[in-house]
């Protein structure tokens, strides 16, 4: 999945609403995983680590304010955009879902476009990369658009793939990713690369980002993969 195409996960019981926001998203350019239950949701959240969630208020067994709760309540999956859709036009409905942590509200019916514009105006929040704007972390200043990378003013010489690698972290300081998440998100789904070529990799960022006697603030988490600071 690239940054042209972000992953967005919709969870939406009815099947007619699922088809259609389907077909909108996807001719707009977006990647779209469904889940039809709050159960399951949670489960692609897990596996597709997506940029965006569209997630439908009233659904049967595990409601959507749920989901949202548990999503939130994670350090891993708190800064995921979340877009609640709702019949429920009350105040103090959509009071409740931004105080659970929802990120936007939506009242059925609604306008498709203006929900496209919505999930855009979230990514472009929370999705800094994308756009070209500049990325910091402690010393550390990275420059999507000209492709540079400085650490306490000096400038840090780095391969393609160490630059993509460094800008997904720092995307999400403190988030751990699996060495196939990092896969997905460096490589690409359709290539196969050894998981062991992660490791390569981040041993080159890790000493590029140190060569000047500076912190180390690449932390391996045994077990699990890599994270920043």
């Amino acid at each position: 999945m690239t940054v042209d195409h972000p992953n967005i996960l919709l969870v939406e019981d009815e099947p007619s609403q699922r088809e259609v926001l389907t077909y909108n998203l996807e001719a707009d350019g977006f990647k779209i995983i469904c889940a039809d239950n709050g159960e399951d949701a949670l489960l692609l959240v897990e596996e597709e680590e997506p940029d965006l969630i569209l997630l439908d208020w009233m659904m049967p067994n595990l409601s959507g304010i749920e989901v949202c709760r548990r999503l939130k309540s994670r350090v891993e999956t708190r800064s995921i955009p979340i877009i609640m859709l709702s019949a429920r036009s009350e105040e103090m409905d959509k009071v409740r879902g931004l105080e659970i942590g929802a990120d936007d509200y939506l009242v059925k019916p609604y306008s498709v476009v203006e929900l496209i514009a919505r999930v855009r105006a979230q990514l472009r929040r929370t999705r800094a990369a994308s756009i070209g704007a500049t990325l910091y972390f402690q010393d550390i200043k990275l420059d999507p658009e000209t492709h540079k990378v400085f650490r306490a003013e000096a400038q840090i010489k780095l391969g393609p793939t160490e630059f993509r690698l460094l800008r997904t972290l720092m995307e999400k300081p403190g988030r751990v990713w699996s060495r196939d998440q990092l896969l997905d998100r460096v490589w690409g789904r359709d290539i196969y690369v050894d998981t062991r070529t992660v490791d390569v990799h981040i041993g080159r960022l890790r000493k590029a980002l140190s060569q000047h006697g500076d912190e180390d603030v690449l932390r391996t988490v045994r077990g699990a993969g890599y994270a920043l600071g």
